[in-house]
């Protein structure tokens, strides 16, 4: 494997804030494919004028990270796809590093990701494990197509972790690469204003039952996330009574986002954001 094997996949949402920075970390591999979700024409055409060789499309619709992933690994021509939020930079040889592990890595991957944890320093240099976080992952694009891809019906949260596990279970291997460092400033990919946290909290409880129903007993699934329920219930007449309107929204939404889920409802809620 080479620099011209592999292709930079990045998903944006209102966010160029943090775009420029990421694409001034990528310093080795030239195929860049950015797939946006919020309509962005704007930030299309400054992209344009800075980096004329990124391939840069506006999604018709708002796809969510995972499946918009999807559509970049279906666009992809390399054998390999390095996933990268936008909210994330490339430390120094971080390119490097991941391509020297693949090359060098006798077990075969199907995911090698780049290292952020400072304090596990006693960790060897590349090492297996059940997951990584979905910020930054160098994907074997043949293996990744083989389990199904991101899981389309989840639109934020644990869509990784999600493939990460029917990767684990068809006994595929995921590794960090201590070597390669990445910086992620977390919660930062999209410019979207209070409308965050509603987001945020809605989505997080749907994709919890959704991830639960698909790979735990069903029957004490329901039986933790009905319990949850009523212990949300309470807590909302609580904050009725104190008049927490901030809290009460918030917690209205994650009620809201677990019993959508439980009663097998898709996962509908989107950021109110004008195009």
């Amino acid at each position: 494997m080479n620099y011209r094997d592999v292709t930079i996949g990045i998903v944006t949402f209102k966010s160029e804030k943090v775009i420029f920075d990421c694409l001034r970390s990528i310093k080795k591999i030239k195929n860049i494919i950015i797939l946006d979700n919020s309509n962005d024409f704007d930030l299309k055409n400054k992209i344009a004028k800075k980096y004329p060789l990124i391939k840069f499309i506006i999604s018709k619709k708002n796809q969510g990270y995972g499946d918009g992933n999807n559509q970049i690994l279906k666009l992809c021509k390399t054998p390999y796809l390095l996933i990268l939020s936008p909210d994330t930079i490339l430390k120094k040889n971080c390119e490097k590093e991941l391509i020297k592990a693949a090359n060098n890595n006798e077990n075969k991957f199907s995911i090698i990701a780049p290292f952020t944890n400072k304090n596990n320093l006693k960790k060897k240099d590349l090492y297996e494990v059940d997951f990584v976080k979905g910020f930054a992952m160098l994907l074997d694009k043949k293996k990744i197509k083989k389990v199904g891809m991101f899981d389309k019906n989840i639109f934020l949260y644990l869509e990784e972790i999600d493939l990460c596990r029917r990767l684990k279970n068809a006994g595929e291997k995921i590794f960090i690469c201590r070597k390669a460092n990445v910086k992620h400033l977390g919660a930062k990919s999209s410019d979207i204003g209070s409308n965050y946290e509603k987001v945020r909290n809605w989505h997080w409880m749907w994709s919890s039952v959704y991830f639960d129903k698909k790979f735990k007993n069903i029957f004490f699934v329901y039986l933790k996330y009905i319990f949850k329920l009523i212990k949300n219930l309470l807590k909302i007449i609580v904050y009725l009574i104190f008049f927490n309107k901030k809290k009460l929204i918030l917690l209205y939404l994650r009620t809201s986002g677990i019993f959508n889920c439980l009663i097998g409802k898709q996962s509908w809620y989107r950021p109110n954001i004008k195009f």
